[in-house]
Formats: C-alpha cells, structure tokens, sequence
C-alpha cells in the first residue's frame, strides 16, 4: 500500500468542555475512496475541516505531501461572484475546464450567483472541485438537495477521477458506489475498515456485539444500556422476514391494480364505495404551466395502506404532483376524488424553523404537560424522545444545542407525532444521517396508514416504496410496482433522453480549435482521461473478484436476497463498466500513437 498523501496523527479537539477528537489517525493514498461515518454531533464535519487545513486542531498533527492539492466542498457552500464561472475558476481551475464540469452538472457558466436553488448551489460547488484536478477531494454531503439524475453523474464523476476522496453522506447507495473504505467516528476515535461500505453495518455490528460481551462480563449493567444507545437503529438495517413479506405482498397488489387502471379504467368507480379504502383515485389528469407541461394525462389509484414513491428530476413536476393528488391544486384534465375520513399529514422540504431558546421537550409538548399524544396512544414525552435517539439530559437543554442533523430529527419527530392515516413527505431525508434515516424508515415500515413519498434516496425508496411514480422532466409519468431498481429494471432509458436544462452552457473550450491545427498530441482532457482508465482497469477486476467471492457464499441468497440482489446487479454493473473502459482506453491509446507517429 502507497504511504498517505494527506494524514492526521494523533490528533485531538475540543470543543468547550466537550472533547470531540482524542488521538485521531486517518490517512488518504493516491486516488483512494472512502466515506467518513458517525452519529449527528459526532464531529465529522469537524473532522473534514481539520483534514481540509481550514480549521486548526489543539493537538496532533496534519500531513501533507509536498505538492499535494486540497479540494473541498462544504455543507453548506457560499457560492460568491458576478456569474458562477467566477466562483468556479477563483480556486485556481482552468476556465474552459470550468465551462465544461459547470455544463457537465447542468449549470450555464454565465448564470448569475444570485438566487441559486439548493440544489444549483450544490452542483455549482462541486463542479468547482473537479475542475480544480485536485489530488485530494473532501466532500461533506455532496447529495443534498440533488436529485437522482445528479447523484447518477455525480458518480461517474467520482469513478473518473484521480483524486483520493473521503465522504460524508448519508445515502447508502451512493456510498456503496464510490467508496472501498470506511472510516467510523466514534466515542472522540476513528476506527477502520478497508472494505466498501456495503460491510459496514456488519463490520459495526461486529464491533457492538464485542463490547456489549464484554460489558456483561464486567458485569456492568451501564455499560449494557450503553450498547443498546449506542446500537441506535443500526441493527434494525436487519428486517424481519415478516415485514420483508408485507413490502412484497404490497407490491404484487399495487402491480395487480396498476393492471386494472390501465386496462379499464372504470375500476375506479367501483373502488370508489369502498369506505375506507381508497385514499387517492385520479383520473387523466394532467398540468401545463404557460408553453410546459409538467405531465400529460395520468391516471392511478392508491389505497389504503400503499408506500407510493415519486421521482424525478429537479424541477419536473414532483411537488406539483403531490399537491393535486391531495387536492391542493386543481387539475388541468381529468378528476381527482379523495377518500372518506382522510386525516393529512404534510411534510415539506422547507420545515419550520425551530426557536433557539425553545427546550426539546417544549417543541414536542407545545400545549405544555408531559404526555406527547402518538396515534391516539399518550406516550411520556422523554420515552418518545428516546425513540428518535435523544437522551433524557437532550430533552431539558435549548435548541440551539443540537446540531443540524438533531434539528431535522426533532422536526420530524414533533411532525410524526400529528394524528393521520395518510402521511406525505417531500424530501425527508435532506440533511438527515443515517442514524436518524434508519430510525424513520422503521417508522414509516410500521405505519399503519398510507404514505406518499418524494425521495432522491434509492435505497430508502428500495426499502418502503410499494410502488413508484416517475416523471422525467418532459411530461411523461410512468408508475411502476416495487422501488427504484424495480423501476429501473422495467423502463431502462426512460431518463436518457432529458435535454441539458442550460444548452447554452455547452462547454466551449479553446484546446478544442488548437486540437484542430494539426494536433501532435493528445488534449490535456483526453490525457487526463487515458490516466484515468489506467488506473480504473487497475482497480476494477479486484472489485469483481471480491464482488464473485461475495456471490459465491450458499447461505447469502437465504440469509439476505436483498443483498444478493444488490451485490449481483453492482457485480454486473461493474463488469460493464470494465468493458467500457477497455474499449476506450484502446481508442484513446490508438488515438495517441497515431497523434504521434503524425509529428
């Protein structure tokens, strides 16, 4: 293994009275991957500061290679210039690279700074970054606020890049696609794992099992609360076969509804006396606004105790969707009829602030007492906060002394406790870890009423969604039984065909007319590239031949299908990918002769 090019030894920090490092040791290699792990208030944006030299550590030490180039992109970027081509070349980036990562991420490089969206702002930051060919990229929550489109390019992004790369993010899928390391901030240390992060839940659940054996023979019953605490949700990532049945069950009735609707969509009628049973019944119906049509017409059914997933990408009509299934806003075409004795519970992306001095326990009592009402059931307020991973010292402490992870999960909380039997979340895993993710999953598995959910998240929708709804940004909907891969695997192609949303932004870069006088060698890009390949030809039969041992254990398929499905598609996506590459780096290397036997 190749000696760290940027490293902490031994590194410690407080903050206040609170110690957040104590003897830290992390080290990146050339072009490695890995992600960086740990609960809300962990410290691991902390962390990435320290590792990134913007923030100062009280102890320990920050290595660095000569000559080695940092890139890093925060949570929360301040985006700063006339047009985002001037924030995208102030780190040092060649300006026709920066045309072409900006247009890459669908960004027009003249675009203003001003009033960037959430997920504008978050492309514009890491367009910036690769432009910069750095030799070591830091990404704190690059998925936040992208859709699953961006995330996709997002990680062909990271496949070609030679930069070492440690990640925060809580998307599992991501993680699982670009990361073979795992770094575990836990109790002020660092632990690691040189394995990707599809055998972290193991790996940690190992490590549990360990230390609450140990507890037991010391015979310290503390030190046994203190692994169910610390145990979190992570062990519930293990379902139970009886609620994996009712996903499939749901699955196989939706798709047989889904064949009534399309047949004949008179169903609708009949379903319609059913007290109690059907939620939503929309019939053709369609929306335009001005010269666009955010969907043609579209007609579906969902009942009591559906999971409906909605995807798409930014700005296709995903919000405006869920809004007239609920009847907030009128349809354009067709009808929609809501279901007798609906109690709704709406969850949007822009959630309440929360008042710094407030106390946990006064957001989740408001009314005042002690009780928080559950579903009808009175629930002590600190058992409930237990629930959503606060400890009994939490619920008398202000706001403002949770970090902004534990912010969005007492939102949740307080929102999750309001009486309904139809449940609507637009983006709900924004700015959650997954701690928090794992917790309202299991949440939302055990709800007994019916959900509506707008998700970027593949694994979180894998896991609930009963069925999905897409919209592809030209008005098409399609609804598909099953999660994301289910849909995937039924309407291949089905986002390939989007239009760059800024065709002006196309790059129009000056190596391109020097490239037409007779070149003698390859273009900067296309070198860059060939370096690239070479080091993924190098990389990817190792992945496959671990992904093969993976498949090759009997017990898998019975013990997890979930897993074997996932490692058999990733196994395959891989071998795809390592033939892509061959061929290119052939035509590249063909390319390059000829350029130069040329001279």
């Amino acid at each position: 293994m190749k000696p760290p090019i940027l490293a902490l030894k031994e590194v410690r920090l407080a903050d206040g009275p609170k110690m957040l490092f104590d003897g830290v040791d992390l080290g990146l290699e050339p072009r490695s991957r890995a992600c960086l792990v740990g609960r809300n208030g962990a410290g691991k944006t902390t962390l990435l500061k320290v590792l990134a030299g913007g923030l100062q550590a009280d102890e320990g030490e920050r290595v660095v290679t000569p000559g080695t180039t940092v890139s890093y992109v925060p949570q929360e970027p301040d985006i700063t210039g006339a047009t985002v081509l001037d924030y995208a070349i102030a780190g040092g980036a060649q300006p026709y690279q920066a045309e072409s990562t900006l247009a890459l991420f669908g960004i027009d490089p003249a675009k203003s700074t001003q009033g960037l969206s959430g997920g504008e702002i978050r492309r514009v930051a890491l367009a910036r970054a690769f432009a910069e060919d750095p030799d070591v990229l830091l990404l704190d929550e690059p998925t936040n606020h992208l859709d699953i489109l961006a995330i996709e390019t997002l990680e062909t992004e990271i496949a070609a890049c030679r930069a070492a790369m440690l990640i925060i993010s809580h998307d599992r899928a991501f993680l699982e696609r670009t990361t073979g390391r795992c770094f575990w901030l836990e109790h002020r240390k660092v632990r690691r794992l040189d394995k990707g992060f599809e055998a972290f839940d193991g790996w940690v659940e190992q490590i549990i099992a360990a230390d609450a054996e140990e507890g037991r023979r010391l015979d310290k019953q503390l030190e046994k609360e203190e692994y169910w605490l610390r145990r979190g949700v992570t062990g519930r990532r293990a379902r139970n076969e009886g609620r994996r049945r009712a996903l499939l069950d749901l699955r196989e009735q939706k798709q047989a509804r889904l064949r009534e609707v399309r047949g004949d969509l008179t169903m609708a009628i009949a379903s319609s006396g059913m007290s109690g049973q059907r939620v939503v019944e929309a019939k053709g119906v369609s929306k335009t606004f001005g010269e666009r049509t955010l969907f043609k017409p579209f007609s579906t059914r969902i009942q009591r105790g559906d999971r409906v997933a909605i995807v798409g990408p930014n700005g296709a009509g995903k919000t405006t969707l869920v809004k007239l299934l609920l009847g907030e806003i009128a349809s354009d075409t067709g009808e929609v009829k809501l279901g007798a004795n609906l109690e709704i519970a709406y969850i949007d992306q822009a959630r309440a602030d929360l008042k710094p001095d407030m106390m946990l326990r006064d957001v989740l009592t408001p009314m005042g007492g002690d009780q928080v009402m559950v579903r009808g059931q009175a629930k002590h307020v600190a058992a409930y906060a237990r629930e959503f991973l606060f400890t009994d010292q939490q619920i008398r402490q202000p706001v403002r002394s949770l970090s902004g992870g534990e912010r969005n999960r007492l939102l949740l909380a307080r929102a999750l406790a309001t009486p309904a039997n139809l449940l609507v979340l637009d983006e709900p895993t924004n700015d959650l870890d997954m701690d928090t993710l794992d917790l309202l999953e299991d949440i939302l598995a055990d709800y007994e009423g019916t959900l509506i959910l707008v998700s970027h998240d593949r694994d979180f929708i894998d896991r609930l969604a009963s069925s999905t709804i897409a919209l592809n940004g030209r008005g098409d909907v399609v609804e598909t039984p099953g999660g994301w891969q289910d849909f995937l695997r039924q309407n291949p192609g089905y986002f390939r065909a989007i239009d760059d949303p800024a065709p002006a932004a196309a790059p129009k870069p000056a190596p391109v007319k020097v490239e037409a006088v007779k070149p003698t060698k390859l273009s900067y890009k296309d070198q860059r590239r060939l370096q690239e390949l070479e080091a993924a030809l190098a990389a990817l039969p190792g992945r496959i031949a671990k992904l093969e041992v993976d498949l090759a254990d009997p017990a898998l398929y019975a013990r997890d299908r979930a897993g074997f499905d996932r490692i058999n598609q990733t196994l395959e996506k891989t071998r795809q990918e390592l033939s892509a590459s061959e061929e290119e780096w052939l035509a590249l290397e063909e390319r390059r002769e000829a350029l130069e036997a040329g001279r």
